[in-house]
Formats: structure tokens, C-alpha cells, sequence
């Protein structure tokens, strides 16, 4: 599928593109070990989740948008030096973010006492196939972020005049940095509208006997799930971290007729 994105024409060479996610997997896993030793295996090393392709793959689904400017954090303030034009479309955010008022997570476990809820503003709008919905969670497995974006879903086919808002919480009132230009903010996967039916039943002779042959592999073997699932890159290493071809295309374009 096509997802389009547009942007305001005043701001096409100043703004990052959204990125497919599989190309913003994070410099630490790579850097991880494959293997690490256990203590509940007596330290003997075991495979670590950089063999594991669950783990990859969800980091890998769909696209990231991703922060236009270097954001600089300290002493509880966030500042940024961006020039950018004025935009043409007189409503368009200039800021990288702005705010929510903390009022808007009260009772749920979101809120956190003193905590403030950004906002990460978006400068692409976005356009999916009739009958998809965009789901936008939090980049997937990084817990190294200093914030936890608030999960949503967008019916961006028929939503999609003004960009999307990222709301999220601020976990680390303490921390020090700064917050890179192109810094994944949001993963964004398309899914079809498409109501669930849940089916129960029980196991029948071939579905026990199927159960206990895998749950044999899994234990005493590794690299079943790879071998099942990808036979082609299951005798590579690292074949998890290797970018292969994008399933649908991403568009990118300034403001005008999709």
C-alpha cells in the first residue's frame, strides 16, 4: 500500500522525512551481544534478543515520524534553535512541540505527580488507503527514550487534513540532553478496519501431537522459529538487523492533491 505524506511548501527542505521503522533501529542493537552469560543457567552464555525475530520485527513494522530539530533538555526546560520559514498555511505549528495540560491523563496510570505531557507536533500529514487505520504507539522496545508516548489510533483515510499530534508523558524530570533532529517520536502502522472474530475450541490428536513436537524444538534446539518462519535468511547471522524490501511504499510531497 501508499502511504502519502504532505508537507506545507514552505517547509519541505527543513523537515526530516517519516522513515520506514526498519531503518531506525537503534545503534544498541547492534551493539548488543548475541550471547550473555545466565545466572540461572550457571553463567553459561545464552542467546540474547538480538537473536530473537519477534523482538526485531515489531521494532521493524511500519513507519517512524520523527523530531524536526534538535531538542535541548535541562533544568526541567526544553529549548530549541530551529529557523525555519513562516508557513505558508497560516494555522501550520512552528515549534517542534508544545503542551498538554496534565489534567487530560488524570486518573490513569499515565499521570505521574509533576510530570509534564508533551505534545510532539507533526509537519506531514497523512493519507492511507480507504479502509486503514493508523495505529501509533511508542517506538517499540525503547525504553531508552526519556519519554512514553501515548498510544492512539487514527482513521488517517478519512483524517488526514492536518497532521497527527503525538502526545506524551515526560518520565525523567532529572535527565540532561538533547533529543536529536530525525529521533523516531512515533511508530506508526497501518491496519485495516476489519472487525475480529474470536474462535474457540480445544486441541484435537494432530493439534496436541503438533504442540508437543514444536514445544520439543523450542527446547532443545535454537533458531526454530527463524527456520520456520524465514527459511531463506536462517542460516545468516544477524539475519534479524537485515533491512529487506518495504512491504507498500512511502510518498513523500509537499502540500497538494494526493
Amino acid at each position: 500500500m501508499i502511504v502519502r505524506f504532505r508537507c506545507d511548501p514552505a517547509l519541505r527542505d527543513h523537515l526530516p522525512p517519516p522513515i520506514p521503522a526498519r531503518a531506525a533501529l537503534p545503534d544498541w542493537l547492534r551493539a548488543m551481544p548475541g550471547h550473555a552469560p545466565s545466572d540461572l543457567h550457571g553463567d553459561a552464555a545464552i542467546r540474547t534478543v538480538k537473536h530473537c525475530p519477534p523482538f526485531v520485527d515489531a521494532m521493524m513494522q511500519g513507519f517512524m515520524m520523527t523530531l524536526p530539530c534538535d531538542v535541548r533538555v535541562e533544568g526541567g526546560a526544553l529549548s530549541w534553535d530551529w529557523a525555519i520559514p513562516v508557513p505558508v498555511t497560516g494555522t501550520h505549528p512552528r515549534a517542534p512541540l508544545s503542551f498538554h495540560a496534565a489534567a487530560q491523563v488524570a486518573g490513569t496510570p499515565l499521570a505521574r505527580l509533576g510530570q509534564l505531557v508533551v505534545k510532539f507536533n507533526s509537519f506531514w500529514t497523512i493519507r492511507l488507503e480507504p479502509g486503514w487505520s493508523l495505529f501509533v504507539t511508542h517506538p517499540v522496545n525503547r525504553d531508552d527514550l526519556p519519554f512514553r508516548l501515548i498510544g492512539g489510533m487514527v482513521d488517517c483515510d478519512i483524517f488526514n487534513e492536518v497532521g497527527i499530534l503525538f502526545p506524551a508523558v515526560w518520565l525523567d524530570p532529572a535527565w540532561i540532553g538533547v533529543l536529536p533532529r530525525g529521533m523516531p517520536v512515533a511508530q506508526c502502522v497501518p491496519i485495516p478496519r476489519q472487525a475480529l472474530e474470536l474462535e474457540l475450541g480445544v486441541l484435537d490428536a494432530d493439534g496436541r501431537a503438533a504442540y508437543d513436537d514444536t514445544a520439543r524444538l523450542l527446547g532443545g534446539t535454537t533458531g526454530h522459529y527463524r527456520r520456520l518462519t524465514r527459511p531463506e535468511t536462517s542460516e545468516r547471522p544477524g539475519a534479524p538487523l537485515e533491512a529487506g524490501p518495504e512491504p507498500g511504499g512511502i510518498e513523500h510531497d509537499q502540500a497538494g492533491p494526493a
